[in-house]
């Protein structure tokens, strides 16, 4: 028997009926992969310590306030927690009918930093400048290369036509990705490109595209490298880091100078590290950027070997689950978008963390939820987000 004004006799209501929808069985939150989602989290939170204790004794950056930066990293998280939710809420088919705006607006942001606007941070001609707001651009390109991508090589498939994409549909694809791609190199930002070419070749192999693109793909790289550097595209900064990487020894007090000091740093941190605020490296500023793109330095030196080792593994299920992910949706789209994901993912952790560890050249890009940087945080967390709606499966017409 129902009682008056929506209430059940029960003496629940609208509102335990809202919270039993909410945690239901077949409901989102349910149904969302929480292990990838608590694991970013802890990056996060232990990229906000490494933050603080890299950034607390910067006077230069800080001031007066030694909690400047890490508050502003953890208002980042926050903000990309709030992006993830909305992709999830969009979903990403949703998105995908959104992709010829989404790209435009990606190009036509990127073409924004080739003019007067542009602004040259940490020695990388790649940021916007608007109203004391800096956006880097081209972490949002990595998305839309995923999505674009996806769209073009799943759509035949997915509709019944085709086991696989033909080689028209390849060639748009490249096509799609080769414009912002190209605009990025002319900044130049190599380490963004680098991501970029990973991305295109993760896409492809899920795609089930032909070996014969992969592997055309990789000479061609190889062959545009070359010509890359023949034709003096690269700065000076930048071909000076790839000397470094090839001579260690080269001008160990200039350009091979950050590469030594965060092998220093890592090193003397052994197994369980100096404690957090406490490493002489750290604290003496000897390694540049450590609140960015080498604040794994900071984790090898007061965290130690176990410490760092958790950030490895926390980095690690997250790609896991991300597999998984890409494994067991229905669809080939969703499929490669959680495959392009994944090759970011795991080319951008290797390659920072590599380079603090002298086997990767110095590139400039940030440790996935653990540097610092609103950007770069934003781009992941929406990456999750695309993760997330991709393993809830939400029906079409939802």
């Amino acid at each position: 028997m129902a009682g008056t004004g929506g209430f059940s006799v029960s003496g629940y209501g609208p509102e335990r009926s809202t919270m039993s929808r909410l945690f239901a069985r077949d409901s989102i939150l349910r149904r969302l992969d929480w292990v990838i989602l608590l694991c970013a989290l802890a990056l996060s939170v232990i990229g906000s310590a490494l933050v603080y204790s890299a950034t607390r004794n910067r006077t230069e950056l800080v001031g007066d306030d030694p909690y400047a930066f890490v508050i502003k990293h953890v208002i980042n998280v926050g903000i990309g927690l709030g992006l993830m939710a909305g992709t999830i809420w969009l979903g990403h088919r949703t998105l995908r009918t959104a992709v010829p705006i989404l790209y435009g607006i990606s190009v036509f942001l990127v073409l924004l930093v080739l003019t007067p606007l542009g602004a040259t941070i940490n020695g990388a001609h790649a940021w916007l400048v608007i109203a004391g707001f800096s956006l880097q651009p081209s972490e949002f390109v990595k998305i839309t290369i995923i999505l674009g991508m996806a769209m073009l090589l799943a759509a035949r498939v997915d509709a019944g036509d085709r086991e696989h994409p033909d080689h028209r549909t390849v060639v748009q694809a490249l096509g799609l990705a080769a414009v912002p791609i190209m605009i990025v190199l002319l900044m130049p930002d190599l380490g963004s490109v680098m991501v970029m070419v990973m991305i295109i070749l993760g896409v492809l192999l899920a795609s089930g595209a032909s070996n014969r693109w992969v592997f055309g793909l990789l000479g061609a790289g190889a062959l545009g490298g070359v010509a890359i550097w023949q034709l003096g595209v690269l700065d000076d900064y930048q071909i000076a880091r790839f000397a470094a990487f090839a001579n260690p020894a080269l001008d160990p007090a200039g350009v091979g100078y950050n590469t030594n000091q965060a092998r220093i740093a890592i090193g003397s941190g052994g197994l369980t590290g100096t404690g957090l605020t406490k490493g002489s490296q750290t604290t003496g500023q000897f390694v540049p950027e450590q609140q960015t793109d080498f604040v794994f330095t900071v984790a090898g030196e007061e965290l130690g070997f176990v410490g760092a080792g958790a950030i490895l593994l926390l980095l690690g299920v997250v790609l896991w689950r991300a597999c998984r992910i890409a494994r067991e949706t229905t669809e080939l789209y969703g499929t490669i978008v959680a495959a392009g994901i994944i090759a970011w993912f795991a080319f951008q952790a290797f390659e920072n963390i590599g380079m603090t560890l002298g086997i990767m050249p110095v590139a400039g890009l940030p440790l996935p939820f653990v540097s610092y940087g609103g950007s770069s945080m934003f781009a992941v967390w929406v990456a999750v987000g695309l993760l997330q709606s991709i393993k809830v499966e939400r029906p079409l017409s939802a």
